[in-house]
């Protein structure tokens, strides 16, 4: 049963989140609203709807291990597998205007988290700081598109459309209004299932809760980015693929955190403090050299190199957990 609600649960936030954004972002248009501001908006929150729903009804629930452990995971599935499966069919340019700015920032909010991580319980006046610092990344990009035409011209009409996986927009008022209810409606209940279906894996297969978060929950609530990213790679346009990784990852860390903890206070398990949060960051750290040094692509080797990294983690994860394999304490 905890496998069929899972199942059930991560393919209505997965449609639910997609009519959600396909509602908002017709809308959107039709009201004029600039395209940055749509993409950093309206795209940025119906893509990671998924996250936020799960986290949030996990936070409620009393479940941090799954609602930490799916935006940890989530951050580490992003870049060694959202990047590195798509880097195996098409190279992934890291040569954009914004990749290196927003990279810095992708650091810096999980230097920021982990910080605040260290207390041992993310409450309410941490979840605020997370929220203020995506208020300000906003504002801040938001001011620089205005006067910079490089970067306004760095999200088009066909660039949001592509990015947020619609493939065609509702153009009556009315069936924007359906998506848009539709997808609010059912996003609630699909994180209801995946929550209370993740727990009763967890039970079964006798790992902490924690555990089902950095991977099964995680790899299900990252398949819009990992869907995205492949249609990038199978369509040549594989350098969308990075802002799309840096976006999500920055909005996982400062928004679905931050309210998460601004809705209920939530202990840090032990074993993410001592070491996911530190993979996480690796795998940030990891995009650097592509990204500041020359411009360098992620080429099939290094896509497979992530890959594997990611299959190794995992597979660590559970035997160490399951008491099969050896500790990954090692920070």
């Amino acid at each position: 049963m905890a496998y069929l609600q899972i199942v059930l649960g991560v393919g209505i936030l997965l449609l639910c989140g997609d009519l959600l954004v396909r509602g908002a972002v017709a809308l959107a248009v039709k009201l004029g609203i600039p395209t940055m501001v749509i993409g950093l908006t309206i795209v940025a929150f119906g893509t990671s709807a998924p996250e936020l729903v799960v986290s949030l009804r996990a936070a409620v629930q009393g479940l941090p291990g799954i609602a930490i452990g799916n935006v940890v995971g989530s951050n580490i599935v992003n870049v060694l597998l959202v990047l590195g499966v798509p880097a195996l069919i098409c190279a992934t340019n890291c040569d954009l205007p914004l990749a290196r700015r927003n990279l810095i920032y992708v650091i810096g909010a999980s230097v920021l988290f982990i910080v605040l991580c260290l207390s041992g319980t993310l409450r309410f006046w941490h979840g605020a700081i997370l929220f203020a610092a995506m208020i300000a990344y906003l504002i801040e990009t938001g001011r620089r598109s205005a006067t910079s035409s490089e970067e306004a011209e760095a999200i088009s009409d066909e660039a949001v459309e592509f990015v947020d996986g619609v493939a065609g927009l509702p153009g009556r008022p009315a069936l924007m209004w359906s998506l848009i209810a539709i997808g609010l409606i059912g996003l609630p209940f699909g994180g209801m299932l995946t929550v209370n279906g993740a727990a009763g894996i967890a039970r079964s297969f006798g790992v902490s809760e924690t555990v089902i978060g950095l991977t099964l929950v995680a790899v299900g609530t990252s398949l819009p980015e990992f869907a995205t990213n492949l249609m990038s790679a199978l369509r040549a346009q594989s350098a969308l693929a990075l802002g799309n990784v840096l976006g999500s990852n920055l909005f996982n860390i400062l928004a679905i955190m931050g309210l998460s903890a601004m809705l209920a206070p939530m202990p840090v398990p032990e074993a993410i403090i001592r070491v996911d949060v530190w993979v996480m960051l690796v795998a940030a750290l990891a995009l650097v050299p592509f990204i500041f040094f020359g411009g360098k692509s992620i080429t099939w080797r290094w896509g497979l190199v992530f890959t594997a990294g990611y299959v190794l983690y995992v597979s660590m994860l559970f035997m160490q957990k399951t008491g099969w394999g050896p500790s990954l304490a090692v920070f």
